[in-house]
């Protein structure tokens, strides 16, 4: 009997990790308080007291495009961490603008998925799979929607001549951001050009030349 309660217990522990994501909320809203000293696993609630209705709203300016002068893409994130009534909601929400040429490199998010709107111009999206590195990629147009599976590896790219921008929710209020290139070959310290020559296949200057292009200091 015992033995099968530790079963039990095992594939129910197991079964909880596979479907964890942001907690559900214990209570209406849980407003972040960013004067809180205390650290937790998210932010800490404001005293509901205290709570008005400028936490449930932000001049995100979404109704404006992003400046692409830089980078020839911009995005815009909405999150618990400007918009504090999205604490504990599990959701957040981005403006993606780009420029012609403009490119949101390779990254992923490791606590969310991505769902996509074209809101004008058109885009070239995809994902990359863990099954065999399938690329799922497709162009859209204007109206168009997307989705990014959580974790996994992908990208947005205007072909276009003409700017196109999008709207995307995300599935957490904090979904991390790791952008592929400017991880591996900009980590501070540097990964050892060794460890990176092997891994890519690439020669050791080729790999110091990529490290410089990504130096931040």
């Amino acid at each position: 009997m015992a033995t099968r309660v530790l079963i039990f217990a095992f594939f129910t522990l197991l079964f909880s990790q596979a479907i964890a994501s942001d907690p559900s909320p214990l209570q209406d809203f849980c407003v972040a308080d960013s004067t809180s000293p205390v650290v937790v696993n998210g932010l800490v609630c404001k005293n509901p007291n205290l709570v008005t209705v400028n936490d449930f709203t932000l001049a995100a300016g979404f109704d404006k495009p992003g400046n692409t002068n830089n980078a020839g893409s911009n995005v815009s994130l909405v999150s618990a961490s400007n918009l504090p009534g999205l604490n504990t909601l599990g959701i957040s929400l981005a403006r993606l603008d780009f420029a012609p040429g403009g490119l949101v490199a390779p990254h992923y998010h490791p606590r969310a998925t991505e769902v996509l709107t074209v809101l004008q111009g058109s885009l070239y999206v995809g994902f990359v799979s863990t099954t065999n590195n399938t690329l799922f990629a497709k162009m859209l147009n204007q109206g168009d929607v997307f989705v990014f599976p959580k974790g996994l590896i992908h990208f947005q790219y205007n072909q276009g001549h003409s700017s196109a921008a999008a709207i995307s929710g995300l599935s957490s209020q904090n979904p991390g951001l790791v952008v592929v290139a400017s991880t591996v070959f900009g980590a501070n310290p540097p990964i050892s050009d060794d460890v990176l020559a092997k891994a890519f296949m690439l020669e050791k200057n080729t790999v110091d030349w990529l490290q410089a292009q990504f130096k931040t200091n």
